[in-house]
């Protein structure tokens, strides 16, 4: 354990780039193999998204300054819930360390669905019509910034060590790359694994085009939130369309241009009425980029 705290507390930014990069050229050629949706510009569809990479990168390198403070801070102060119960075990520390701050991601996620101006960041990331490896890249600066500044919030309540918080951002990458991936694994098998952990059955319900689905399976890594506290719904692959019933134009969901410029516009509200996700069934073609 005394080598994985050592690697944690000096990982160069370098080896998370190198783990999302592998872990999406992995799944971008299972997807390629047993994908759900081949009738989509694939590529012009992964440089839409990759480009929010060029404009999270200073956002990220500014909060990551005021992450690395906060969580030197409460090290030192002996500050925040983990540090008070003096957890001795490296292994057990991690382990709550990583189901506490599991559940703030996925306090996160439920805030930013339920306010409105939120929301509208947010919306961006779930626009996208095709959801495949590349949909992990798009999220808006401001989402990017929003995002952050609560890691910041959490690790100053938490006290979670920064080794800790790094260890698990690297399980947390390969979980929301595999999440997004565009295929599902067999039904049997997602039912065991989907009790604990996040798949891509789980969470492609979550980016189905209307509600209830679309305010449902929240969870981050772990699926135990939305089993607690009612957010868990399932949803066939064959029933799945991925976008927000009212970002469904291309102009909308695939010009880099206005989504850039979405959050700052008019709040655009998912539809909630149930009886219009009948009369609002969309052809799968709706899917193609």
């Amino acid at each position: 354990m005394n080598n994985i705290i050592e690697y944690f507390s000096n990982v160069p930014d370098s080896h998370r780039i190198i783990l999302i990069c592998t872990s999406m050229f992995l799944l971008w050629n299972i997807e390629n193999s047993i994908g759900l949706n081949f009738n989509y510009k694939k590529w012009k569809h992964a440089f839409t998204n990759s480009l929010f990479t060029i404009f999270d990168i200073p956002v990220q390198f500014l909060l990551g300054i005021a992450f690395v403070f906060s969580t030197k801070w409460a090290t030192a102060h002996h500050w925040g819930l983990l540090n008070w119960f003096h957890i001795k075990n490296m292994w057990l520390l991690f382990l709550v360390t990583f189901i506490v701050l599991d559940f703030c991601e996925y306090v996160y996620h439920v805030i930013m669905h339920k306010v409105k101006r939120l929301w509208m960041f947010h919306l961006v990331h779930h626009s996208d019509r095709v959801i495949d490896v590349s949909s992990t890249l798009r999220e808006h600066p401001g989402e990017t910034t929003i995002r952050l500044s609560f890691l910041v919030l959490w690790v100053c309540l938490s006290g979670a060590a920064f080794w800790a918080i790094l260890f698990r951002q690297f399980i947390q990458i390969l979980s929301n790359v595999f999440a997004h991936s565009n295929f599902r694994i067999p039904v049997r098998i997602d039912r065991i694994i989907s009790c604990v952990f996040v798949t891509p059955n789980f969470h492609h319900v979550h980016h189905h085009y209307q509600q209830p689905y679309t305010d449902s399976n929240y969870g981050d890594v772990l699926s135990i939130w939305d089993r607690l506290f009612g957010t868990f719904r399932t949803l066939s692959a064959e029933k799945t369309i991925f976008g927000v019933d009212s970002c469904m134009k291309e102009c909308d969901n695939a010009n880099f241009k206005n989504l850039i410029m979405m959050p700052f516009g008019k709040y655009r509200p998912a539809v909630v009425d149930s009886t219009r996700r009948e009369e609002l069934v969309l052809d799968k073609t709706l899917q193609q980029a």
